[in-house]
Formats: structure tokens, sequence, C-alpha cells
């Protein structure tokens, strides 16, 4: 089913148990931490998302729930390198197990290689979706090759001129010493 924007409030358990799946797309603006971190452009740049609801077999036969997300956005960043503009390509796709409780999700995640939420009936699909993006930028963002030529040095003409200028302590103190009548 395609729809524009994610649902923010969805239970989790009947959409594995029907087998669901669920698209769309919707503006970044829509995302306010998104949005912070791309300061205030890009308001217009579609964030395109899908959600796939499935329940698998554990090995007591039991069904575990089960999304898998998949999210593709390019966000206007700051090059930490020439300061300009950079295009940075994120994308997702992510699966998620659920379990019960909040004990058993914060337990269970510390050994399993998937990511371990709790069940919810008013799931916030949104929220997750922001999370996840936000987790995939870069640390530093910046261009493959900056479009402007960089100043890998920093050179203040004035600084060797300041240093020779500035007189030796030691030489103040003998002059103030030398002029003292006994």
């Amino acid at each position: 089913m395609k729809q524009e924007s994610p649902p923010t409030q969805m239970d989790i358990k009947a959409f594995a148990q029907s087998a669901s799946e669920i698209a769309g797309h919707n503006l970044l603006s829509k995302y306010e931490r998104l949005m912070q971190e791309a300061q205030g452009l890009g308001a217009d740049r579609l964030l395109n998302w899908s959600a796939r609801g499935e329940l698998r077999a554990d090995e007591a036969g039991a069904g575990q729930v089960w999304l898998h997300l998949t999210v593709d956005v390019s966000l206007p960043l700051t090059c930490q390198r020439c300061l300009g503009p950079v295009d940075i390509a994120v994308l997702v796709n992510q699966s998620f197990r659920f379990v019960d409780s909040e004990e058993a999700a914060e337990v269970q995640d510390e050994e399993a290689e998937e990511d371990v939420l709790a069940l919810s009936q008013d799931f916030n699909l949104a929220d997750l979706i922001e999370d996840e993006v936000l987790m995939a930028l870069p640390v530093v963002p910046r261009h493959e090759e900056c479009p402007v030529d960089l100043k890998l040095a920093a050179v203040d003409p004035g600084f060797d001129a300041a240093s020779a200028e500035k007189r030796n302590p030691f030489a103040v103190l003998a002059k103030l010493q030398g002029g003292k009548s006994s």
C-alpha cells in the first residue's frame, strides 16, 4: 500500500501477522531533527521509505515479529573540509525484531545481531525512520573531492613579526637592576 507519510501509530504485531507492506515518501520538512542537521535547507526534498512486516518462527516454533525498513534520502549538509554545501545520500536497510517488553528488548538487544525493540500497539514508524537516518549520517560529512581549493596551512604574516618585537622579560629585568644606584 502506498501512502505519503509513515504512520505515527501502528500495531506492529498485527502488521507482521498480516505480512503487510507499506511504502511512501514525504517531505524532509516533516522531520524536525533531520531539518536541524540540514540547518533548515532541503525542506522540499523527498524522503522515500518502505516497511514490511513478517512473522518468523524461532527455534521453539513460536512466531517472532519482524519489521524490515528501507529509507532513501539525500540531505544537504556542510562539508567539514571546505565548509561548503554537500549532498549526502543516506540509505537505510534495517531489520528489527520485536519482543514483549522494554526489559526483554534491552537484554536481547545486547546479544542479538539485529536490533530488538519492544512491541507496541501504537508504534511510531515516523520516529523510527528519523532515528535510523540520523544514525546513518556520517560523523564528518564531506565531499569526495571538494569543489574549491583548500588552504591546508594557516599562515599569519604578522605572527613572526610580533614574536620578534616581543621583548625578553629577563633583558627588561637586567636593565632595571643595572639602572639602580647603590
